[in-house]
This record gives structure tokens, sequence and C-alpha cells, in this order.
């Protein structure tokens, strides 16, 4: 279960604005990776957070009614929230590693505050000017992080909606672009879009 832990004992060390960042859609044959930054307001680690905010956790661990009411309030109460992508595009030129970093720097720079430090899920990210802590599992240990993982995943999957109206056949609304056994056989039928990785196996 998430928790605020990280972010008190930064807290006391002086870093007043904490911010999580997450990245969804790694993994995907199609569409962008999508990076969000949150800085949750540092009252929450002085005094007890509303009650709906004990409800965030790792993203894959809510249902997606859910993860839309957290995306919804977070939009609203957070001190802070940056968005930031890399096309897929841009991941076939740089590779998937480089790509979700440059979406993570763009989520920061997006961040209408200027955070202390930065909780990153699995290792730093490189070419950012901030003090960073990378978190492995940092959805699921740290409340800032699965509060980006929440913003990221409600939006791609908003994205993905979008996409399969627009690209019909290959179940985007239902995979969010991942390789299952519908969006592989729609691939052998209909060939890739211009939106999807041709860097990655694509069945």
């Amino acid at each position: 279960m998430a928790t605020l832990r990280l972010e008190k004992k930064l807290y006391r060390g002086g870093s007043r604005l904490v911010a999580g960042v997450d990245e969804v859609g790694r993994g995907s044959l199609f569409g962008p990776v999508v990076a969000a930054a949150v800085v949750l307001p540092p009252e929450w680690l002085l005094h007890r957070p509303p009650a709906w905010a004990g409800a965030i956790d790792d993203s894959k661990l809510l249902s997606p009614g859910k993860r839309a009411k957290l995306a919804a309030a977070l939009l609203r109460e957070a001190s802070g929230v940056g968005l930031g992508l890399a096309s897929a595009a841009e991941i076939d030129a740089l590779n998937i590693y480089r790509a979700t970093h440059l979406a993570m720097v763009r989520a920061v720079e997006s961040l209408p505050v200027l955070p202390d430090v930065l909780l990153v899920d699995g290792v730093p990210i490189k070419d950012v000017k901030y003090r960073q802590m990378g978190i492995p599992q940092g959805d699921r240990k740290s409340r800032s992080i699965a509060a980006a993982s929440i913003v990221a995943k409600v939006f791609r999957d908003g994205l993905m909606q979008i996409f399969d109206a627009l690209y019909e056949g290959y179940g985007l609304a239902r995979n969010k672009g991942y390789g299952t056994g519908e969006h592989i056989r729609s691939l052998k039928d209909r060939g890739p879009t211009g939106l999807h990785r041709t860097s990655f196996k694509l069945g």
C-alpha cells in the first residue's frame, strides 16, 4: 500500500514540494508512452490528508472507475500536475528506455511549481536538474508516485478511446495498444497504423 512515509521524511529534511513521477504504456505496441508528475499538497504531510486520498495506490491495483475518480480529485487538489508524452516515432528513433525518460522530463518540466525533489518509479531520470530518488516499485511505496501512475494511466486510456474511433478494428479501447491476441490478429490482417511502434515486434 502506497504511503506518505518517504514524503514526510523528505519534508522533515526541508523538501517542501515533492513530485512523484511515473509512466504508463512502456510495453504497448501502439501510441505514446505517457508520464505524469504529481506534487501532493505539503499540508498533507503535516496534517491528516483527506479521506479519499487514502485510496491512492498503484494504478494497476485499482478499477477503471476508481482510477477516474481519483484522477479527477488529484487534478483538483494537487499542488501541481504535469504530463509528458513521447510519441511512437520518438520511441522508434530513441528506443523505449530513452523515450520513457524523455516523457518523464517533459512531465516534470510541465509542472506549474518547481519541486524540491523527485521520487521516480524505478531508476532516476537522466537530464533533469532536480534532486531525485529512484524507487523500485515506487508506485506501491510512495503515494506521490502512485498518484502520478493514476493520472498517467487515466490520461493514456482516454487517448486510446479516441484512437479506437480513429483506427477501427484494432480493439484499442479494450487492449490499450498492448499485444493481446486480438491486437496481434488485427495487425496480421490489417497491418500497422502510423502510430504503431515499428521498432517493437508487432506479431
